[in-house]
C-alpha cells in the first residue's frame, strides 16, 4: 500500500526534484524496512507490542520507496530528452523499425530505435527512441514519396525532422505527452521525402524486434485473407493487439454499447488463454507420464499445468502488446497458482495491492490510464463481491448436479458478475469519460461469451488455419450488426458533466456500497453517494457576465463562448494530417465532458484549419443552429448586422457585408478574406473573434468602426504577418491576445513581427502551444487561465517564453 501511495504522490509534482532527493529517499526507505529485522532481534520475546509502530513505519517505507525510485527513473529518463537546438533541422538518422508500423491512408507511423545520427556531417546525440511519420507529403506541403510499407526489425537510414513530444492541453483531454512519456518516447518527427531530399535507404533486416515482427506477420495475414476492413482491424485487435486497426467509428460504436474493453486485450482474453493453456498441459503432462516413469512423482501435474499454462499465458500477453490489464492479470494469476501449490490463501486485498504494486513497478506511469482503474477496481468488486467462495461440501454439489442445472447456475452467476460490475463501474466510467452505455448491460451478456467463446478462439485458431480467419470475420460482421442496432436507440448511452474529483470519488465509493453483500438499508445509502454527481453541473456565468475557452487544437481555431444559459462554438478546429479532425478527438468530448449542448456553431470560413471538424459536431449536436460564410443557404450566412442577445449578453456580427456574396464581385479574393468577425460583449467588457481576416479587411473595420474595443482578442489568422495590422490594434486596444496555432507549425505563426507589436503596444498574449487551451472570464478581465498552468506535471511540456509583457 505504501509503494502505491509513493508512487501516486510522485506522480503529482508538477516539476522534478533533483537526482539526490530522491536517492536519499530510497536510502532512508531501506534503512526503515531493516527497523522490524533489528526490533525482533533485539526483542524476541515480545514482538506484538512493536507490531503498530513498525507497520506504521512499514508503510512510510513504502511511499519513500516508490516515491524516490519513481522521481529518480523520471530524472534520468529526461536527462536523455532531445536538445531544443536539435528540433525542426534535417537530421540523418540511422537505425531500427522498433514497432509495428501502424498504416494509414495518410502513410505509417512507427517507433525508431536511433543507432546514429548527423547534423550537417558532423554526430549529434539523440533520444534512443522516436516516433517517426511517413507521409505522402515531405514536409512544407510537398508531395514525397510514398512510403514502400516498413518492417518491424529493417534498418534504415532517413532525413528527419525532429521535435519534442507535444500535444494538446485541454480540460478532460487526452495527456499524449504522457503517453509517450509511458512509451519511452522523447521525440517525434517525419521522415522527410521530399524532391531534394535524399533518398531513404534500407540497409537490410535485422533479428531484433522478433515480436513485433511477428505481429506484424499476423496483422498483413489477417489483412489479406479478411478484405473487409471492420473485421479485420477486431480480429487483428483479438490476436496481435493492434488497436489501432480498428476504424474509429467502430470504436465510437463499441463505446456506446460498453464493449469496447473486449475489443483489445483485456484480462478477461488472457485468463481465458491461461485457462485453456493449464489444461492442455495437464492433459500432455499425464500423456507423458506414462511414458516417462517418476514424471508425476518430479513434478505433479497441476505444478506442471500451473507453470506451463502460466508461461503460455505470458507469451500471449507479450505477443498481443503487454498491456496494463494483461499485467494485472498474468501477476494475480500467479501469485493465486503459486500460492495454492504452496498450499496457502491470502486475502484477497493483499493478492489486489501486490498486483496492483508489481504493475506499478513495471509501469509508474500507468496509474494516470483510465485503463488502469476500471481493470483494478472491477477486479476488486469482483473479489469483494464473489458469491463462488464456497466451502468444499457446496462446491462438490455444485459439481454432482445435472449438466443442464449447471449451466443455468453459470449463467446466472455471469448475469449476477455482469450486473454488479456494470453498476459499480457506472460512476468511475462517468467520471472518467463522461459517458455510460445504458444497453452495456445487455450488450455485454451477448458480447462476452460471443468474444471470448467463439470470436477469439477462432482468431487465435487462425493464426495456424487462416481459412478459420473467414468464420471469425462472420462472427464479428453479425455482433458488430446487432450492436449498431442496440446504438441506435436514443438512451443507448448517457453523456454527464464530468464532475469534481471530491464527487467523483463519492459517487464510486457509492456505486461499490450498492453491489456489496451488506443489508439493503446500507446499500442504498450508495444513492445518496451517488446523486450528487448525477446532479451536478459545471458553474456557468451569472447573468450579463461571459466567458471564452479558446481550446488547444493545434493549427487551427475552435473558441467556446458561455453565458448564462447559452452556448456558441466558433470554428470546429482542423483537419489532421495524420486522419481525423478535431471536432471529433477534442471539441466533442470537452463538450460533452463539461455538459455543453451548443445553442450556435458559428464557422468562420471554409478553410479546413477551421471548418475541418463540422462534420462531427454536427453528427454530435443535430440541434444546434448553423452559421457560416459558405452556407449555400442564404439563411445560414453570416451577414454584417447580424445582432442576437443571450442573458444580457450582445453578439454582432461585423463581417462579411452583404455585397460580398455577390457573385462576380472583384473583392471576393479568398475564403480568409470573407471570415465571419463576431463581436461578443456586455456593457463592461468585449470579445472580438475574428477567423482569418487579413490587413484589408481590418483596416476597413477600423474604419467602420473606429470606436470600438476590446478586453480580448482572438489573434487574426493564427498571428500572420499577414493580420493584427496597427491600424486594427490602435483602435481595438485589447487587454489580451490568445494566439491559437500549432507547435513549430510550417507557417512559423505567430510571426515575430506580430509579436513585436503586440509588445509595443502593452498587450499581453498567450500561444496555445505554451499555454494549452486558454479560459477568459468577463468578471475577472485581467486574469487569463492557461491549461498547462492549471494541471501541470513534470512530463508536460512548455517551451520558453509563454507569456508576453504587459
Amino acid at each position: 500500500m505504501g509503494w502505491v501511495l509513493g508512487v501516486a504522490l510522485q506522480l503529482q509534482q508538477a516539476s522534478l526534484w533533483p537526482f539526490w532527493i530522491y536517492g536519499l529517499m530510497v536510502v532512508l526507505a531501506l534503512l526503515a524496512m531493516a527497523v522490524p529485522l533489528l526490533v525482533r532481534w533485539r526483542s524476541p520475546a515480545n514482538p506484538v507490542r512493536w507490531r503498530p509502530a513498525m507497520q506504521a513505519l512499514a508503510l512510510l517505507a513504502g511511499v519513500a520507496l516508490g516515491f524516490g525510485l519513481t522521481g529518480a527513473r523520471s530524472e534520468v529518463y529526461l536527462s536523455q530528452a532531445l536538445q531544443p537546438e536539435l528540433e525542426r533541422v534535417d537530421l540523418v538518422v540511422t537505425g531500427r523499425v522498433a514497432s509495428m508500423p501502424q498504416r494509414s491512408p495518410q502513410g505509417e507511423r512507427f517507433d525508431f530505435q536511433v543507432e546514429a545520427a548527423q547534423l550537417d556531417g558532423h554526430s549529434v546525440v539523440l533520444p534512443e527512441r522516436v516516433q517517426l511519420a511517413w507521409n505522402s507529403w515531405g514536409g512544407r506541403g510537398q508531395q514525397g514519396a510514398a512510403s514502400p510499407g516498413l518492417g518491424a526489425g529493417e534498418r534504415w537510414r532517413f532525413v528527419v525532422r525532429l521535435r519534442r513530444p507535444h500535444g494538446n492541453a485541454n480540460p478532460h483531454g487526452f495527456d499524449r505527452e504522457r503517453w509517450l512519456w509511458e512509451q519511452g518516447i522523447q521525440a517525434t518527427g517525419y521522415v522527410k521525402t521530399g524532391a531534394r531530399d535524399p533518398t531513404p535507404a534500407l540497409l537490410g533486416k535485422t533479428a531484433w524486434h522478433p515480436v513485433a515482427a511477428a505481429r506484424q506477420q499476423v496483422v498483413q495475414a489477417i489483412e489479406q485473407r479478411v478484405a473487409e476492413p471492420r473485421s479485420a482491424g477486431v480480429l487483428a485487435a483479438l490476436v496481435a493487439g493492434d488497436q489501432a486497426a480498428i476504424e474509429r467509428s467502430d470504436w465510437d460504436l463499441f463505446r456506446t454499447t460498453g464493449v469496447a474493453h473486449l475489443m483489445s486485450i483485456s484480462g478477461l482474453h488472457v485468463t481465458m488463454f491461461a485457462w485453456l493453456a493449464m489444461a492442455l498441459v495437464r492433459w500432455s503432462w499425464r500423456r507423458l507420464a506414462g511414458v516417462v516413469p517418476g514424471l508425476l512423482l518430479a513434478c505433479p501435474a497441476p505444478r506442471a499445468a500451473a507453470v506451463g499454462g502460466l508461461s503460455l499465458a505470458l507469451v500471449y500477453a507479450v505477443f498481443s502488446g503487454w498491456g496494463v490489464p494483461s499485467q494485472r492479470t498474468l501477476l494475480m494469476l500467479a501469485v493465486v497458482l503459486f500460492l495454492r501449490l504452496g498450499a496457502r490463501q491470502w486475502p484477497w486485498p493483499a493478492v489486489w495491492l501486490l498486483a496492483m504494486a508489481a504493475v506499478l513497478l513495471l509501469d509508474p506511469w500507468a496509474l494516470m490510464q483510465a485503463g488502469f482503474w476500471l481493470s483494478f477496481v472491477a477486479v476488486g468488486i469482483l473479489f469483494s463481491t464473489d458469491p463462488g467462495r464456497r466451502v468444499g461440501a457446496e462446491r462438490a454439489a455444485a459439481a454432482s448436479a445435472a449438466w443442464g442445472r449447471r449451466s443455468l447456475r453459470a449463467g446466472l452467476a455471469l448475469l449476477r458478475e455482469q450486473a454488479v460490475v456494470t453498476v459499480a463501474l457506472a460512476p468511475l466510467t462517468l467520471m472518467l469519460f463522461g459517458q455510460f452505455s445504458v444497453v452495456g448491460l445487455a450488450a455485454n451478456l451477448l458480447a462476452i461469451p460471443w468474444v471470448t467463446l467463439l470470436v477469439t478462439p477462432l482468431a487465435m485458431l487462425g493464426v495456424l488455419v487462416p481459412p478459420v480467419w473467414d468464420l471469425a470475420a462472420w462472427a464479428v460482421r453479425a455482433l458488430i450488426w446487432v450492436l449498431a442496432a442496440w446504438a441506435d436507440w436514443p438512451w443507448a448511452s448517457v453523456h454527464r458533466a464530468i464532475a469534481p474529483l471530491p464527487l467523483a470519488v463519492a459517487a464510486v465509493l457509492g456505486g461499490m456500497l450498492l453491489v456489496l453483500r451488506l443489508p439493503w438499508a446500507l446499500r442504498l445509502g450508495g444513492v445518496l453517494l451517488l446523486w450528487p454527481a448525477l446532479l451536478w453541473t459545471p458553474p456557468r456565468p451569472a447573468p450579463g457576465e461571459f466567458e471564452l475557452l479558446a481550446l488547444d487544437v493545434g493549427q487551427g481555431g475552435a473558441v467556446l463562448v458561455r453565458t448564462a444559459s447559452h452556448t456558441l462554438l466558433y470554428d470546429t478546429g482542423p483537419r489532421y494530417a495524420s486522419g481525423g479532425d478535431a471536432g471529433q478527438q477534442v471539441v466533442v468530448p470537452l463538450l460533452r465532458a463539461m455538459g455543453e449542448q451548443p445553442d450556435t456553431v458559428l464557422v468562420s470560413h471554409r478553410d479546413s484549419d477551421h471548418a475541418g471538424g463540422s462534420d462531427s459536431v454536427r453528427a454530435a449536436f443535430p440541434a444546434a443552429q448553423w452559421l457560416s460564410s459558405f452556407d449555400a443557404d442564404a439563411q445560414r450566412r453570416c451577414l454584417a448586422g447580424q445582432r442576437w442577445e443571450w442573458d444580457g449578453v450582445v453578439f454582432e456580427l461585423l463581417h462579411p457585408e452583404p455585397q460580398d456574396y455577390a457573385p462576380g464581385d472583384g473583392r471576393r479574393r479568398s475564403s480568409n478574406a470573407m471570415s465571419c468577425v463576431l463581436r461578443v460583449h456586455n456593457p463592461q467588457q468585449s470579445a472580438w473573434l475574428a477567423g482569418d481576416i487579413e490587413a484589408a479587411q481590418e483596416v476597413r473595420l477600423a474604419l467602420a468602426y473606429p470606436d470600438l474595443r476590446a478586453s480580448v482578442m482572438l489573434a487574426p489568422h493564427h498571428g500572420s504577418q499577414s493580420s493584427s495590422s496597427p491600424v486594427l490594434l490602435n483602435v481595438l486596444r485589447p487587454q489580451w491576445v490568445v494566439i491559437q496555432s500549432g507547435y513549430l507549425n510550417p507557417f512559423h505563426h505567430p510571426a515575430p513581427l506580430v509579436l513585436d507589436r503586440y509588445r509595443e503596444r502593452g498587450m499581453a498574449w498567450v500561444a496555445s502551444p505554451e499555454c494549452g487551451a486558454a479560459w477568459w472570464r468577463s468578471w475577472a478581465p485581467e486574469q487569463m487561465q492557461c491549461q498547462r498552468d492549471a494541471q501541470r506535471r513534470y512530463w508536460n511540456h512548455r517551451p520558453d517564453g509563454r507569456m508576453g509583457a504587459n
